[in-house]
């Protein structure tokens, strides 16, 4: 009884077309994966390093139906200047307080409790952004 061959025989004849294709498209793929990391990391970076003023609510308080504290923690170089906007909502979702907060301290940490009068009992806190007087936002 003889064999039936379906498929030449390996490396009689050199690589296949199909093969030269998949290592082609693996080569392009792995430049465009590395151009695509180069891209998200300058962008990255770039976010990171033109920051110039953020901030983070670290907690907040509810003190009554009317005012609500919070603990705001800013980050910015030590000359600049600006501002960082809060906002409050009721349960229900609408807005019942914003207030700017200016920090013109000369220090690259400042750690600041602060106060917003709400129009009714907050159960939320919202840092809506940083913004430093040079007008660039954050």
């Amino acid at each position: 009884m003889t064999a039936v061959r379906d498929a030449l025989p390996e490396n009689r004849y050199g690589r296949s077309a199909d093969e030269r294709a998949d290592r082609r498209l693996r080569v392009v793929g792995a430049v465009l994966g590395v151009a695509l990391l180069g891209v998200v990391g300058w962008i990255g970076y770039d976010y990171i390093a033109g920051q110039q003023i953020s901030a983070e609510v670290i907690k907040r308080k509810v003190v009554s139906d009317e005012q609500v504290d919070v603990h705001l923690e800013v980050r910015k170089d030590a000359d600049a200047k600006g501002y960082c906007t809060l906002r409050a909502r009721h349960e229900d979702g609408r807005e019942v307080a914003r207030k700017d907060f200016r920090f013109d301290d000369r220090a690259d940490r400042v750690d600041r409790i602060v106060s917003l009068r709400t129009t009714a009992r907050a159960t939320a806190v919202e840092l809506m952004g940083c913004t430093a007087d040079d007008g660039a936002a954050h």
